[in-house]
């Protein structure tokens, strides 16, 4: 029984990965790069792209993922950019993560003739995302200081499946026993090329340096590197 359940698990991800590379090569033809943001629930995702895509200075549309409701995507369609919205639970039973088919059938909404970067906001949660590939071109996630400085031992895949992790909410840190040496101590032990950048969506701390990365994602032939780290922070794997 054991070995059964772990190929239908492997099936479901081979799958995945047929329709994902499909996606990748619509948006290769297309010329748009694709950035999969994943965080867990409340990490602050749908803030910082309110601070980061105004004056981003390239063409960018957002794929909105949710279980319910569409408050996230009309938060950033009033940023004036396309906003396409997947509810997860509709006709796909409120998975907790975007797959490659959701992904596929919401394309045909999606105006990639018009876009040189697409951000895919992920479902809240820090488990599936990461299992998931969408035919993304990068991938970078969200985790507040409120989350605390245990999560990269305790979910290692997603901080593994990242290139960049945006240390989000450190305006809380004087109000918070959150050690932030320990924290980026633990993302070096689960995954010492990934790069970090220390932001705040509320004050807009770094801000700034994430709109960098975005720029250089924008283009599918430049590494995304963040230009305004800490001297020591590694920088993402090529």
């Amino acid at each position: 029984m054991h070995r059964t359940r772990v190929r239908i698990v492997a099936d479901v991800l081979d799958a995945n990965d047929t329709i994902a590379r499909a996606n990748n090569e619509d948006f290769e033809a297309a010329g748009v790069s694709v950035v999969n943001l994943m965080s867990a629930p409340g990490a602050g995702k749908t803030a910082l792209l309110e601070r980061a895509l105004p004056h981003l200075g390239v063409r960018v549309g957002v794929l909105e993922g949710d279980v319910q409701g569409t408050l996230d995507a009309e938060r950033l369609a009033s940023l004036h950019v396309p906003v396409t919205q997947i509810q997860t639970d509709l006709g796909f039973g409120g998975e907790c993560h975007l797959d490659a088919n959701m992904v596929r059938a919401a394309l045909p909404e999606v105006p990639l003739d018009e876009l040189d970067l697409l951000v895919v906001e992920n479902v809240g949660n820090l488990v599936c995302p990461a299992e998931f590939r969408i035919g993304e071109h990068r991938r970078a996630m969200v985790c507040s200081v409120a989350e605390g400085e245990d999560k990269p031992l305790k979910y290692p895949l997603m901080f593994r499946a990242c290139e960049l992790v945006l240390v989000n909410k450190i305006d809380l840190l004087p109000h918070l026993e959150y050690d932030l040496d320990l924290f980026l101590a633990n993302l070096r032990t689960v995954n010492p090329a990934c790069a970090h950048l220390l932001v705040s969506a509320r004050t807009g701390e770094g801000v700034e340096a994430f709109r960098d990365w975005l720029r250089a994602a924008a283009s599918p032939r430049t590494p995304a590197r963040p230009p305004a780290v800490a001297p020591g922070v590694p920088e993402p794997a090529r």
